[in-house]
C-alpha cells in the first residue's frame, strides 16, 4: 500500500502571552520510527517560564471574568476547527509521536469531543442553597455556595497522547476560567503548538494560555512558583510524585502510571474477550497507563483463550506509522524499545515462555505474549509500556481479584464474565480508580471520572471532575435580621 510523505514542520516559536516568539535554543523534533527530523521548535528558558506565568497571571484576571456564554463560545469554536483541522493534527500526531494514522485520527476525535463536552459543562456550574435557620439563634439566616476559578494552572503533559490529554489539561481550565501553562513532553510539542494557535484564533485572552517547551531544569520554577494554584501532571509515577512532594501548598492532581489486569472468567463470550485483549494491549504498542498487560484466564478456558489471542496477535501489522494499514508503529524512544526487550527476556531467563514476538529492530519491537511469568517479574510488577502482555491461568475468582491487586499500581481493570454478582464482588475488592465490566481497562471515554489510587494517582480528570478540581466552593452567609 502507498505510503503518505511525511512533511517537515518548519521552526517554530513557542506561545507566549498571546506573542509567537522565536527564541531560545532549537530542538529538533525527530521521528520515532526512523529518526527523520519532522520539526524545529525554539525551547524557552527560565525567564520564559517566570514571564509565562506572570501573563498567566494577569489574564486570570480576564479570564476569571468571562461569562459562561463567552467561555462556551470559544470552547466550542477550538473544537469545530480541530475537526476542520483534522488531517493536520493526525499527520502531525503520526509523525511526532509514532502514533498510526487512523489511531491518530480516532485521538483527534476524541480532543474535539473533550472541548465540546467543556463547552457544555461551562454553563452546567451550578451552586447550592443553604437553609442555615436550623436553630433559633440563626434564625433568617440561609447561604448559598459558588464555585469560583482556583487561579493561573500548570500543565505537565505526556508523549503517548499529546494533543487528548493536552485538551484534558485546557479544556477544562477554560471551561472554569482559569488560565494555563502548558508544557509539552519534548518529544511531542507540535500538536501543542498547533492547538495554541487554534486556541488563539478562537478568542481566548492573550495570556490565558502560554504554550512553551521547557528543560526539566527550567519547568521546576511552575512547581514551586506559589502564583500557580494548581498542577495537572500525568506522566510517570516517579516524576508525579517528586512534584508532589515540591508543590507546597497548591494542589495536584497527577495521572500516573500502570499495568492494568484484566480478568477473563469461562462464562464471557472469548471471542470478543480475546478481540478486546488484542486492542487493549497492542493499540499504539502499548503505550498507554491503561494498556492490557496483565491477563488473568479461569483455568477451564486458559487454552481457547490463548489460541484466540495469538490469533489476533498474529494479524497485527507491525510499520510505518503513516501507512493506512499500520496497527503497531514504533516506540517512542529507541532506549524505552531496549527496557521492554531486557525485560522480556529477563521473564525467559527466569522461566517465562515467549509465546509470539520478542524480537526488537531499533524503536520497534514485536507484539508479544508471555506465559508462565510470576508476580515479581518485571513484565508483571512494573509498568512495561510496550506492546507486551503476559497471561496466566486463574482457578477460583477469589485468587484471580487478589492477583489483579497484586500491584503497586491502581488505575483501572477489566471483567469479562457474565454473572453480575461477581462483578459487583470486583466491584468491591479491586483496588483500582475504575472497573470495566465487560471490556478490558483501556475503555476510557472523556467525560467519565478519570483516575487511580495508589501509585497510579491523586484527583481525577474527565471535563466535570476537572473542573471541580480548578475551582474552588465559596460561601456567601445572608442574615436578614
Amino acid at each position: 500500500m502507498a505510503q503518505m510523505t511525511v512533511t517537515p514542520v518548519a521552526t517554530q516559536g513557542f506561545f507566549l502571552d498571546g506573542k509567537w516568539l522565536e527564541e531560545g535554543d532549537i530542538v529538533e523534533v525527530r521521528a520515532p520510527f526512523d529518526g527523520a527530523v519532522v520539526g524545529r521548535v525554539h525551547q524557552g528558558r527560565r525567564e520564559h517560564a517566570e514571564a509565562a506565568i506572570a501573563a498567566s497571571v494577569k489574564a486570570f484576571g480576564t479570564t476569571r471574568r468571562l461569562p459562561a456564554f463567552e467561555r462556551q463560545r470559544v470552547l466550542r469554536q477550538i473544537a469545530t476547527s480541530i475537526q476542520e483541522r483534522k488531517e493536520e493534527f493526525s499527520r502531525i500526531l503520526a509523525q511526532e509521536a509514532g502514533k498510526p494514522i487512523k489511531s491518530a485520527r480516532i485521538e483527534v476525535e476524541r480532543a474535539a469531543f473533550t472541548f465540546n463536552i467543556a463547552a457544555e459543562e461551562t454553563v452546567r456550574s451550578y451552586g447550592e442553597y443553604l437553609p442555615l435557620d436550623w436553630q433559633q439563634s440563626t434564625a433568617g439566616r440561609w447561604g448559598i455556595v459558588r464555585r469560583f476559578p482556583l487561579g493561573p494552572i500548570a500543565g505537565i503533559s505526556p508523549f503517548n497522547f499529546p494533543l487528548n490529554l493536552v485538551a484534558h489539561k485546557v479544556a477544562p481550565a477554560m471551561a472554569a476560567g482559569c488560565s494555563m501553562v502548558l508544557k509539552p513532553a519534548p518529544q511531542t510539542p507540535l500538536s501543542s503548538l498547533l492547538l495554541a494557535e487554534v486556541v488563539q484564533q478562537a478568542g481566548w485572552p492573550d495570556g490565558g494560555l502560554n504554550v512553551l517547551l521547557l528543560s526539566n531544569e527550567d519547568s521546576d520554577l511552575l512547581v514551586t512558583d506559589e502564583r500557580i494554584k494548581l498542577i495537572s501532571f500525568t506522566g510517570s509515577a516517579a516524576v508525579g510524585w517528586a512534584i508532589k512532594n515540591k508543590a507546597g501548598k497548591k494542589k495536584v492532581v497527577l495521572e500516573l502510571g500502570g499495568n492494568s489486569g484484566v480478568i477473563v472468567h469461562s462464562d464471557c463470550d472469548l471471542n470478543y474477550a480475546a478481540e478486546r485483549c488484542v486492542t487493549g494491549g497492542f493499540a499504539y504498542a502499548g503505550q498507554s497507563c491503561i494498556s492490557v498487560q496483565r491477563i488473568l484466564v479461569e483455568h477451564s478456558v486458559y487454552g481457547k483463550f490463548t489460541d484466540l489471542l495469538l490469533a489476533g496477535v498474529s494479524k497485527l501489522k507491525v510499520g510505518d506509522p503513516l501507512d493506512e494499514s499500520s496497527d503497531l508503529g514504533p516506540l517512542i524512544r529507541e532506549s524505552d524499545a531496549i527496557r521492554a526487550a531486557d525485560w522480556i527476556q529477563e521473564a525467559v531467563r527466569g522461566g517465562a515462555r515467549l509465546l509470539c514476538g520478542g524480537k526488537r529492530k531499533g524503536t520497534m519491537l514485536e507484539p508479544t505474549v508471555l506465559t508462565g511469568t510470576r508476580p515479581d517479574m518485571k513484565v508483571n510488577c512494573q509498568e512495561i509500556f510496550a506492546p507486551v502482555v503476559t497471561v496466566e491461568p486463574y482457578n477460583d475468582f477469589a485468587s484471580a481479584l487478589k492477583e489483579a491487586n497484586n500491584s503497586p499500581y491502581g488505575l483501572q481493570a477489566g471483567l469479562f464474565t457474565r454473572d453480575a454478582k461477581l462483578i459487583f464482588q470486583a466491584y468491591e475488592e479491586l483496588e483500582v480508580g475504575g472497573l470495566i465490566a465487560g471490556d478490558v481497562p483501556t475503555f476510557r471515554v472523556e467525560h467519565m471520572p478519570y483516575g487511580g489510587i495508589k501509585d497510579s494517582g491523586l484527583g481525577r480528570e474527565g471535563l466535570r471532575d476537572s473542573i471541580q478540581e480548578m475551582t474552588e466552593p465559596k460561601l456567601l452567609v445572608m442574615n436578614l435580621r
